[in-house]
């Protein structure tokens, strides 16, 4: 039995022994298997932080301010490493390759420059858990710009889904039953993050009430929905859900 199970979980992180100095993360599966896993611990991780350590009844205006927070380093790692997997994912082809780096450097743009402040200042008493604070005069443009990474690594992220995960050598007739479904599968993926994107830029307009949009933390579960939905995509692409049958 644990002969099996080991073996099991040499299977499923691809570990290959018989290649001398191999290297383990060079199986495009293994990295699509981090990256979703990854990319799905982030928000879950982050909330129970909030709600053990911080004693909050619920999350932070959005992931991205936890960069100013004690939970600092699991957030600037996690999206890091995101980045930098993106970036070495080679993918099926040169199109995979392309945009793949593009979410991947825009990954390592969201974790650089940080949002705007949580705190209305240094050591504010309203928010003890909030330990890190910008000088206001580079606010404008950081912020910006980390809003434009946002943006391009999510919508990079739903493209994948939608239009390079589904395709297929064999012709739409004659796709197996578990390729069918996980086509379905990215697209709804893909279709999760673009809206999660527009919730976003409605609340940023002003479109949706600003009352209404801050209450109910819309920025944060919006980001939280748009990076579940392409972890679970990454976990499928990576063959760690929804394998084909092996008759």
């Amino acid at each position: 039995m644990a002969a099996e199970n080991k073996k099991k979980v040499h299977n499923t992180l691809n570990l290959n022994y018989n290649s001398d100095n191999g290297v383990w993360l060079h199986q495009g599966k293994t990295l699509r298997k981090i990256v979703g896993t990854a990319g799905m611990l982030l928000p879950i991780l982050l909330l129970a932080i909030s709600l053990t350590f911080f004693e909050l009844s619920g999350p932070l205006a959005s992931i991205s301010h936890y960069y100013y927070t004690r939970a600092a380093t699991l957030f600037t790692v996690i999206v890091s490493l995101i980045g930098i997997f993106l970036i070495v994912y080679s993918g099926e082809e040169p199109v995979d390759f392309w945009v793949s780096n593009l979410a991947g450097m825009a990954a390592l743009c969201v974790a650089f420059f940080p949002t705007s402040n949580l705190a209305q200042g240094c050591c504010d008493a309203v928010m003890p858990y909030a330990v890190t604070y910008f000088d206001e005069s580079q606010e404008g443009w950081r912020s910006l710009f980390h809003y434009i990474a946002a943006a391009v690594f999510l919508s990079a992220l739903a493209f994948m889904s939608l239009f390079l995960f589904v395709k297929s050598d064999t012709p739409k007739g004659k796709r197996c039953r578990e390729k069918v479904l996980r086509n379905r599968v990215y697209r709804t993926c893909g279709i999760l993050m673009l809206l999660a994107l527009l919730v976003i830029v409605l609340g940023l307009f002003d479109i949706i009430p600003t009352e209404t949009y801050d209450r109910l933390k819309l920025t944060f579960w919006m980001e939280a929905l748009a990076v579940e939905a392409f972890g679970f995509s990454w976990l499928v692409k990576g063959e760690a859900l929804m394998q084909d049958k092996v008759n």
